[in-house]
């Protein structure tokens, strides 16, 4: 049964936009405050944003001013919008409980490059 489902990466220049989105089951968005997290290629995995219940949301240093994240209870996703993208935003981007469950969705590849 799938539980996390990230979707929306893609390959965009340095400067451009891209939408994230990770459809989550029902029960897990309803009783957890949700995160995005990334991996580069070689490096661990980091957290980029979270997400409250209050919709209200934090960002990692690295990303602040640039990324915004949201969810929605009604189409159970958690979305992560960035803008201002930069090559050391590459990565696989995956979507999670906080803390972390221990099963992950396969993640979305974003890749920033000219």
């Amino acid at each position: 049964q799938v539980q996390l489902a990230e979707s929306g990466g893609g390959l965009v220049q340095p400067g451009g936009s891209l939408n994230l989105s990770c459809v989550v089951s029902a029960d897990i968005l309803s009783r957890n405050v949700m995160a995005w997290y990334r991996q580069a290629p070689g490096k661990q995995r980091e957290w980029v944003a979270t997400v409250a219940f209050s919709a209200s949301y934090a960002v990692a240093d690295s990303v602040k001013g640039r990324f915004t994240a949201s969810r929605d209870s009604g189409k159970n996703t958690v979305d992560l919008h960035m803008e201002f993208l930069r090559p050391e935003d590459s990565g696989v981007y995956y979507c999670n409980t906080v803390p972390a469950m221990t099963s992950w969705g396969q993640g979305t590849q974003v890749t920033v490059s000219s």
